[in-house]
């Protein structure tokens, strides 16, 4: 049979970083890929604590159907803990992981042709969403310190019908970029100036173990104008799928309608454990613990950067996050080696994955340093270092 597919979906295609995935399972595969929490992050034994009682105490509330908004306990813990974040209209829906509120966020403000700004490069999950609605992405290059602003200007001012701007302030994935106050309070002045709404998506903000903490965009917005995508998926477990939205109550109004038609609510059983964690005693120390874990794993593979890549690559020294963007020598094709590290069994990311045309020239990879093992970052990073020799 000949199948007909949808054209908002025809010309969609299967994430590169799912892709590259597949080789994890090879034996020996070293995998810089992912972006997986680290083993030893986990707090297993508090949610197994959390679970056993959840099941002996609620075990019908834990396996019932639940409102679309989400389990009501949660909504006001993120909402004390989160205050600064809130103005007087917003409210919160839960959603499955961060990635939905993109999803939702993008259904429920445009229509085909409508134009989305957003990061240049940025996140290959959240591009996929934007283009699944037939959206005209228009990217803008990173700086140090963020977008650039005269660029952001240029592209509000010369398209048509831009629905909202879409940033990672903090650890920016891939990049690992932080954008500073002064072009948070741009980005904004910019939106406010254009009448745009802004996506703001903050993954990795409670992994920072190093620098001063930088407000949100959306602790700043006195008129209305931005949605917040926050996660556990980083701090407690990526596979409960649990996130969060934080908007104007006519934006999460519309975005419950439109979540109530893709999976009715985020899985309540998971939303409880969440909440019991989130509220308990242990959770402020779980954070420290995984942001000691991160700046160890981080600073062995910059360590090894250093002695086995550089001067020959440049790259952005992470505070938080988990990623390292590194950038070749402009006279080595990127693409090649990406192809060739990974038939020397070390899995990378190309840095065209995460642009908004993946055509454009690259010459940037991504590495994780949170999911291999302290003996596979040594071994990777040798690797990589033999190869960029040859090259």
């Amino acid at each position: 049979m000949n199948y007909s597919f949808a054209n908002r979906v025809n010309t969609l295609q299967p994430s590169v970083i799912r892709e590259i995935l597949k080789y994890s399972s090879v034996p020996g595969m070293i995998s810089f890929a992912a972006g997986n929490p680290a083993p030893e992050a986990f707090p297993a034994d508090e949610i197994a604590a959390i679970s056993a009682k959840i099941y002996a105490e609620r075990p019908i509330d834990a396996l019932q159907y639940s409102v679309t908004e989400g389990y009501n306990p949660l909504r006001e813990a993120i909402r004390e803990r989160y205050s600064f974040l809130f103005g007087e209209n917003d409210q919160v829906i839960i959603t499955s992981g961060a990635q939905q509120v993109m999803e939702l966020t993008t259904k429920s403000l445009c229509n085909e042709g409508d134009v989305i700004i957003c990061e240049a490069p940025t996140f290959i999950g959240s591009l996929n969403a934007f283009r699944s609605y037939n959206t005209k992405l228009v990217g803008i290059p990173m700086e140090n310190d963020g977008m650039d602003l005269n660029a952001l200007e240029d592209a509000l001012k010369n398209n048509a019908n831009v629905r909202f701007i879409y940033c990672i302030p903090n650890f920016q994935n891939p990049s690992g970029i932080v954008t500073s106050l002064e072009k948070r309070i741009g980005i904004y002045a910019l939106a406010k100036k254009y009448d745009v709404m802004i996506l703001e998506d903050n993954p990795y903000g409670d992994t920072r173990w190093e620098g001063e903490e930088i407000p949100s965009i959306k602790s700043m917005d006195t008129d209305c104008r931005v949605i917040y995508a926050g996660t556990f998926s980083k701090v407690v477990s990526p596979g409960m799928r649990v996130g969060y939205g934080i908007a104007p109550a006519p934006v999460i109004a519309k975005m419950t309608v439109c979540k109530q038609v893709s999976d009715v609510h985020t899985g309540i059983y998971n939303q409880m454990i969440v909440h019991q964690f989130m509220t308990g005693d242990t959770y402020d120390a779980h954070l420290a613990h995984i942001k000691e874990v991160y700046r160890k794993k981080s600073s062995l593979m910059t360590s090894l950067i250093d002695i086995e890549l550089a001067p020959r690559i440049s790259y952005i020294k992470p505070s938080g996050g988990l990623f390292i963007w590194c950038t070749l020598p402009e006279q080595i094709d990127m693409l090649s080696f990406c192809k060739e590290a990974v038939n020397r069994k070390v899995a990378v990311v190309p840095g065209s994955a995460f642009l908004v045309n993946e055509s454009d020239p690259c010459s940037c990879i991504r590495l994780n340093f949170s999911t291999p093992t302290d003996e596979q970052i040594e071994q990777g990073m040798k690797v990589l270092g033999e190869l960029l020799s040859e090259y």
